[in-house]
């Protein structure tokens, strides 16, 4: 009899299990398809065929850019189209400011940020194909004005090579050392003093570094006897029509760059980095998308050569951003499409601002994204999906960051999911016992996923934030709401 008791009740418990294991999956992907509908991951009306006329492509956007940037919370956007090697449209949406109602125009010269780093491999290649530098010499004999401060890591071996492809073994650095134009700041050589201290030996590593493009800063500066910005301006950003592309911001610009808005929507007001070759530069999603086209076709800056050059690979393991790109060349990130075809970008990221640009040189074709925003990532990815389906790309590394919307959207469904069904056996009191080591893992998991939410609200910035604006806000709260449903599992009474 008691065995026949204990058969039943174990086969009334593999049923309760096998029920909850289907409510489980099914609450799963129904609150999943309902994050991702309402945080516009999941788009049902959406289609633009491949190859459609320019002027096609430009209604569509037109209709797609506003839709986007009012999801997404984005105040400006101002973007620029390559095609056929040349600059085919460039157009400006939204505000430079939305407290004064300031329009954003596309003569109005945005902050790019990272994408500077592009501009300045041109310029050091261009001291290399003029035979003043040797891209594999210790960069320390052509520094005459600054000398490296002493630290564990040699420095005697660290080359231009290494600095252009970020593996000289420098450190990120600190890029939120920003002020306001006309304010008085250090330079960028007593910055540099503190802040260009390897942390890896040269050559070992890729480490995404501002440092080290700011180095290069100081080595134009030696060679030519000129200000980083004056070189920059009159061999790479003139010649190759970059004319309102500039370094220097006063009260009196006009058109004064945008307003700046951060993760939470909180404005940025106009500032500067003390130095200027890894995201000191200004100017407009034309200015961008002519610089992309330099690199399509002969121009008066670099040989078809040294363009090669800085397309190729050189570092290849790259860390977080091998999730989206392949490998780092000079001042470059490279794919390689699932067409074959090789694409290359930069895009840029400070306080308030996000930007990106995207070429296949193959092709002639490039598009550039700029924005006054830091919520931007979304956005930029669903842009440049929209641009390689018409461009017949099957796709760009940019792009997982939806998938990655998509897939966050079905965790936040299995959080909820399982929140609800514990909270549902706890109401019914239908709870299996509960052995205390049992107890103790659920009291102990909902105590470290509180304390990483109190952390992460404490922080300046997260990654995870950036990546996802919108979401990262619900995965919280999901967090949360699962938290606090272990705890109230562990609290039920044992049975029996």
């Amino acid at each position: 009899m008691f065995a026949l008791l204990s058969a039943k009740m174990k086969d009334t418990g593999v049923i309760v299990s096998y029920r909850m294991c289907f409510w489980f999956i099914l609450l799963s992907i129904l609150i999943g398809l309902l994050a991702a509908l309402l945080s516009g991951n999941l788009e049902l009306n959406r289609s633009l065929s491949v190859d459609v006329p320019l002027h096609d492509f430009k209604t569509y956007m037109n209709e797609r850019i506003p839709t986007l940037m009012k999801q997404y919370g984005i105040p400006g956007c101002s973007i620029a189209l390559v095609k056929d090697s040349e600059v085919v449209w460039a157009k400006a949406y939204g505000y430079a400011d939305t407290a004064s109602g300031r329009a954003l125009s596309v003569d109005t010269p945005m902050s790019v940020q990272s994408i500077t780093k592009s501009v300045t491999a041109w310029g050091v290649m261009r001291l290399a194909e003029k035979g003043l530098i040797d891209l594999d010499a210790p960069v320390s004999q052509y520094l005459r004005s600054w000398q490296f401060p002493q630290s564990e890591y040699p420095t005697d071996k660290i080359t231009s090579r290494h600095l252009l492809n970020h593996t000289a073994g420098m450190p990120l650095g600190d890029f939120t050392n920003i002020y306001t134009p006309g304010e008085i700041m250090p330079s960028s050589r007593d910055v540099l003093s503190r802040e260009a201290i390897p942390i890896r030996d040269a050559g070992v590593e890729f480490l995404y570094s501002n440092v080290g493009y700011n180095l290069m800063e100081i080595l134009i500066e030696d060679i030519t006897g000129q200000s980083f910005s004056e070189y920059i301006r009159r061999e790479v950003l003139l010649p190759l029509g970059m004319e309102s592309a500039v370094f220097e911001i006063r009260d009196e610009t006009a058109p004064y760059p945008p307003t700046g808005y951060n993760l939470s929507g909180k404005l940025v007001p106009v500032y500067l980095y003390p130095s200027k070759a890894s995201g000191g530069l200004f100017a407009t999603a034309e200015d961008i998308a002519r610089f992309t086209a330099a690199g399509m076709k002969e121009n008066p800056v670099l040989s078809a050569e040294g363009i090669e050059r800085m397309y190729q690979p050189e570092a290849k393991k790259i860390g977080i951003y091998g999730l989206v790109f392949e490998a780092y060349g000079f001042g470059h990130y490279i794919e390689t499409l699932p067409n074959g075809l090789r694409s290359v970008s930069h895009g840029g990221q400070g306080n308030g601002i996000m930007t990106h640009f995207q070429a296949v040189p193959e092709t002639g074709d490039a598009i550039v994204i700029l924005t006054n925003s830091q919520r931007s990532w979304p956005f930029i990815a669903c842009l440049l999906s929209d641009w390689a389906q018409w461009r017949a790309f099957p796709t760009v590394g940019m792009v997982r960051i939806i998938w990655g919307h998509r897939a966050l959207c079905f965790v936040i469904g299995m959080l909820i999911s399982a929140s609800l069904l514990m909270v549902l056996r706890r109401l019914n009191g239908i709870s299996p016992q509960k052995r205390f080591g049992s107890r103790l893992i659920r009291v102990g998991t909902a105590v470290l996923l509180l304390g990483m939410l109190i952390w992460c609200i404490f922080q300046k910035y997260l990654f995870i934030t950036s990546v996802f604006p919108v979401l990262s806000m619900w995965l919280g709260a999901a967090i949360f709401v699962f938290s606090i449903a272990l705890l109230l599992s562990a609290a039920a009474r044992q049975n029996g």
